[in-house]
């Protein structure tokens, strides 16, 4: 978990850049891809998983150590060599765990999330998932572990692999010659987060195109069909905790009202979006039906929400931060404690960005967190010994966070609603 903290210390405010360097040159180029809401959704999903992977709140059925004790021919050592093996190989198993949670019911609601932003640029890169509580892929590692290459390289390289993943993500670089027939390029991307007919489950790659090539899902950019961008059945929300279980949900509902036993057994394996027969009508779901012609969630917001939003998720980062930096200092198991802060906030300032009158109710229980915490240890988790007044710095932001959500629900919401509605 401290390997992995230290790391994402230095990867964030490099992403962070980037973001706001691809924010400048769209506006310079009058053609901006990034609206500031949709990207602090993006981010805010990104700070979810990242804390969820730094937990460890997930569970390995088959390890890949355990494989490698059992069926490496060989024993290779941390080298160039075994480096690039072990790249190769998860490039492989990358390619068929994406195509996988594209195809089967119960594992697109682990991609989902990072299909649902309606735009296309490097922060929704960082939409991943934190419903991804169960790793059932490493037996697709078998080929490495049987040349015996270390756990230490395969743990090394998979973040790596991830990260390489981030630069595609944008709509600014047009198709880019003979890389194209090589490597996954933003055209190629922007073909597999479309929903156009012609797009959709295409380009599950992640690092080398040919293997789309080899197993007969590569498609394309067309210059005639725009890829437009999202999920078929919209998230219709900014909070990124909602959306990673919005597919579950409905699973979970249509098992439960399904009259055969077989659909309620099958229906967690059946492809994407299937649904027991006459479903549709009897409970219907908004769907995306003209890929041209649907209205962009969330597109009505004051600039002063918007601006108070991206503070909350900037003020989100710092308190991340010094969660990474100190994971050994913080300790078992107020890391938790610390991690669930973490969720409240961003389900507080997203549930906001939504207009959802509930933003008051978990800035309370953030506040009411908070007081429990520094009142039991007597401060932000060893933060005063660094920062002297840390204590009355945290109280003084999470005071006016929940005073200017009572007035975002009180009376901002009410006076766009009443200029929305007579424009």
């Amino acid at each position: 978990m401290e390997e992995y903290g230290k790391i994402l210390i230095i990867a964030m405010p490099i992403f962070l850049a980037l973001i706001v360097i691809e924010k400048i040159y769209g506006i310079y180029k009058k053609n901006d891809t990034a609206p500031l809401i949709d990207s602090v959704s993006s981010i805010s999903s990104g700070i979810t998983n990242s804390v969820k992977d730094v937990l460890g709140l997930s569970v390995t059925f088959l390890s890949y150590e355990w494989l490698v004790s059992k069926i490496a021919l060989q024993h290779l050592e941390a080298n160039v060599l075994s480096y690039c093996i072990a790249f190769f190989v998860i490039d492989f198993y990358g390619y068929w765990s994406h195509r996988l949670a594209h195809q089967i019911n119960f594992l697109w609601n682990k991609h989902a999330i990072h299909h649902s932003s309606e735009e296309f640029n490097l922060a929704c890169a960082l939409r991943q998932p934190i419903a991804s509580l169960v790793n059932l892929f490493t037996f697709l590692l078998i080929p490495a572990a049987l040349l015996g290459v270390p756990a230490s390289v395969i743990a090394i390289t998979l973040p790596i692999h991830l990260f390489l993943q981030f630069w595609y993500h944008t709509k600014h670089i047009k198709k880019m010659g003979f890389i194209e027939h090589i490597l996954v390029t933003p055209s190629h991307h922007r073909v597999h987060h479309a929903i156009n007919p012609e797009y959709l489950d295409k380009n599950h790659s992640q690092i080398f195109i040919f293997w789309d090539k080899l197993f007969g899902t590569f498609q394309e950019e067309l210059d005639d069909v725009p890829p437009v961008f999202g999920i078929t059945r919209p998230a219709n929300t900014w909070n990124p905790i909602k959306i990673n279980f919005q597919h579950l949900s409905l699973l979970i509902k249509d098992a439960w009202r399904a009259p055969k036993w077989k659909d309620k057994l099958t229906i967690w394996f059946k492809p994407t979006g299937w649904r027991p027969e006459n479903f549709e009508e009897k409970f219907p779901v908004n769907k995306i039906e003209n890929v041209f012609n649907f209205e962009k969630y969330g597109t009505q917001n004051s600039q002063k929400l918007i601006y108070w939003s991206v503070i909350q998720m900037l003020i989100t980062l710092l308190f991340v931060s010094y969660l990474f930096e100190n994971i050994a200092k913080i300790g078992l198991p107020n890391i938790f404690i610390y991690g669930s802060f973490i969720f409240i906030t961003i389900y507080s300032y997203t549930e906001l960005m939504d207009k959802n009158r509930y933003a008051l109710l978990w800035e309370g229980i953030r506040l009411g967190l908070v007081i429990c915490i520094i009142g039991y240890y007597g401060d932000w988790f060893g933060l005063n010994r660094e920062i002297p007044i840390s204590n009355y710095i945290i109280f003084t932001y999470l005071i006016l966070s929940f005073l200017t959500t009572l007035y975002f629900v009180n009376f901002d919401f009410k006076t766009n609603q009443n200029q929305y509605t007579n424009s």
